[in-house]
């Protein structure tokens, strides 16, 4: 077809120059290392608290299942539970002091122990990675609570008697099964989970510089745009059979197949030589990086269309590296930075791009947490794609 008769100029074009490789794999190479060290040098102390801190409203603590879930969640290994009032709790949240707040209603106990419809309040931010983590930890002991309360009340039907004791019984366990299962985890994901890169200082940077060069990695792929205007070969291309939407359908897909190689090539290097486990979840890192190059791509497709000289495409390149990586969590943490800066940054696709890949490496959840980061991503770029079609027609 035409449009990969395009693809495949591009890249021609792009791979016959030498410099294109070295920008492309040797300098994300060299960087992830550096940065790796950098981390390693910065990480945090082994006996700090890294815990992920949930705000507890609890205005009966002497009733039954609060006490009993409560003890569970202050013995985690995974939440630092903060008991303070509903007010405190909020203002909390709101100074990023706590990723979110478990409010736990007047009458909770009595209501669900009587069989009638009871419900915890968990209250965080639902796009932060600390937020999904928490629905997450909270979502099991809570649903173990409610069946050890169910098998009680099953007990209780010819005894009332019998409530109390099955239901200490049922909960005592259900903790030794999630003693094993937390035990299982720990052994089959990583020994050192004390610092905010999970062990492994590259578990941020071969991520953070695989985001940043996939930006920084445009700036040859776009230059073809303005060559083909400036030498008029974009023009004699529109004459041709060769319909608007192909053109721009060709130049895409050669963005696109030149991001998610490069995407690829540190992939494999982290995993085989970084020992980043990105294939501990192959299919959420594979839907990642396809989200990834698609909004990379769109986005040089607009500067590609938007740029009247080269030295325009490495300036916007540039920019929008800086800007995204800065901003987006590439160089260090957002939940290190906290306040406004770590809002705004949450915003930006290189951020859903770190999330979804942290989610993997640092956080070791299922693919399933990374559905959201890749459709936000697969939203900008449907949304950069949308800009750079309507100003190529006005090329």
């Amino acid at each position: 077809m035409r449009i990969f008769d395009l693809t495949l100029k591009d890249l021609t074009q792009i791979l016959r120059d030498k410099k294109s490789l070295l920008f492309l794999v040797a300098m994300p190479i060299v960087f992830t290392l550096f940065m790796g060290f950098a981390y390693r040098g910065n990480s945090s102390d082994e006996n700090a608290d890294t815990r992920i801190p949930l705000a507890v409203v609890d205005p009966e603590p002497e009733s039954r299942l609060n006490k009993m879930l409560l003890s569970r969640l202050d013995s985690s290994d995974t939440i630092r539970t903060v008991h303070l009032s509903e007010a405190d709790a909020i203002e909390s949240l709101r100074k990023s002091e706590v990723a979110g707040v478990l409010v736990i209603p007047v009458g909770f106990s009595e209501q669900a122990e009587a069989g009638k419809e009871a419900q915890l309040k968990l209250i965080a931010q639902a796009s932060s990675s600390e937020g999904q983590s928490l629905y997450q930890l909270l979502r099991v002991p809570i649903s173990q609570l409610m069946s050890a309360v169910e098998i009680a009340q099953i007990s209780a039907e010819n005894n009332a008697n019998e409530f109390a004791p099955t239901i200490e019984l049922a909960w005592s366990k259900w903790e030794v099964q999630s003693q094993r299962s937390l035990v299982r985890v720990e052994q089959a994901a990583a020994q050192e989970t004390s610092d905010w890169a999970g062990g492994n200082p590259y578990n941020q940077a071969s991520p953070g510089i695989l985001v940043q060069f996939a930006i920084f990695g445009l700036v040859t792929s776009a230059q073809i745009l303005v060559q083909e205007r400036k030498s008029r070969t974009l023009q004699r291309l529109m004459t041709t059979a060769m319909r608007p939407w192909e053109i721009v359908a060709g130049h895409l897909l050669a963005m696109f197949t030149l991001t998610f190689l490069q995407t690829a090539m540190l992939v494999i290097f982290g995993q085989l030589v970084l020992s980043v486990n990105y294939f501990r979840e192959p299919l959420g890192t594979l839907l990642v990086s396809v989200a990834l190059g698609l909004w990379v791509a769109s986005l040089g497709l607009l500067i590609g269309v938007v740029a009247k000289e080269e030295q325009q495409v490495i300036l916007f390149s540039m920019i929008a590296m800086f800007l995204f990586s800065a901003l987006g969590g590439t160089w260090f943490p957002l939940e290190a930075a906290g306040g406004a800066f770590a809002a705004i940054g949450k915003l930006l696709p290189s951020a859903w791009a770190m999330t979804g890949l942290q989610n993997i490496l640092i956080r070791g959840l299922s693919l399933s947490s990374t559905l959201l980061p890749a459709g936000i991503l697969f939203l900008y770029a449907v949304g950069f794609f949308g800009l750079a079609v309507w100003r190529f027609k006005k090329v």
